[in-house]
């Protein structure tokens, strides 16, 4: 099926915020008295709060308080943006600027609220280079599941079959994958396993290589 539109993940993805992500949870959690790990807040990249909270309870104990530590390491985000920039990863405005040129539809299909996620694009000069904005609280389940990859593509007037997803976490690719789109890794901070390698359609070491990737698909 032909290649219509680019569905994009956002903290990790796009924008260098996924190691700001996890040396924050590990931060907040810590100062809470919980010995969360960096391996801890690896595995729970772009996964929804439903499903968060009972994977953190099961490790650390009914004591602890989503809620309360993610409020917590938002505000330590927040601090910490407030004095230095946000950045785009490598490549990203070239790639965006070719999927314009090519004709491609785009979106951003993320686990950030949206008006944080507004907020980030409009900082890195991006946000109208996207057609539709998707937040994981405008499905009813989130990452890994595929619900929101699904409705990215509906927002687009699209099937999951037309769109390539762009991921770098194991939950996104999981999600994107599930939903049928064609799923390029782009790692962050973990390679793929061979399980995630075999859902992917291909792996990509930067945004700049994913041009090259979708101009072979075009033809």
């Amino acid at each position: 099926m032909k290649i219509k539109a680019v569905i994009f993940d956002m903290d990790g993805l796009l924008l260098d915020t996924e190691k700001l992500l996890i040396r924050f949870w590990v931060q907040a959690a810590n100062e809470a008295g919980f010995p969360m790990t960096r391996e801890n807040a690896l595995s729970i990249r772009s996964l929804h709060r439903s499903f968060a909270i009972p994977y953190l309870k099961e490790l650390f104990g009914d004591e602890f308080d989503y809620v309360k530590i993610r409020s917590r390491r938002m505000e330590l985000m927040s601090d910490y943006l407030s004095k230095n920039p946000l950045e785009l990863k490598p490549g990203a405005v070239e790639l965006l600027t070719f999927l314009n040129e090519r004709g491609l539809h785009t979106a951003i299909a993320t686990a950030t609220d949206m008006e944080r996620t507004r907020d980030y694009l409009q900082r890195t000069s991006v946000l109208e280079k996207f057609d539709t904005l998707v937040s994981a609280a405008m499905v009813e389940r989130g990452k890994p599941k595929p619900d929101i990859y699904i409705y990215a593509a509906k927002q687009l007037g699209m099937e999951p079959e037309e769109c390539i997803a762009l991921e770098d976490s194991p939950n996104g690719v999981r999600s994107a994958a599930g939903a049928g789109c064609r799923t390029i890794m782009v790692p962050d901070l973990t390679q793929p396993d061979k399980e995630l390698s075999e859902m992917i359609f291909a792996k990509a070491d930067s945004l700049r290589d994913v041009i090259g990737i979708i101009n072979k698909e075009l033809g």
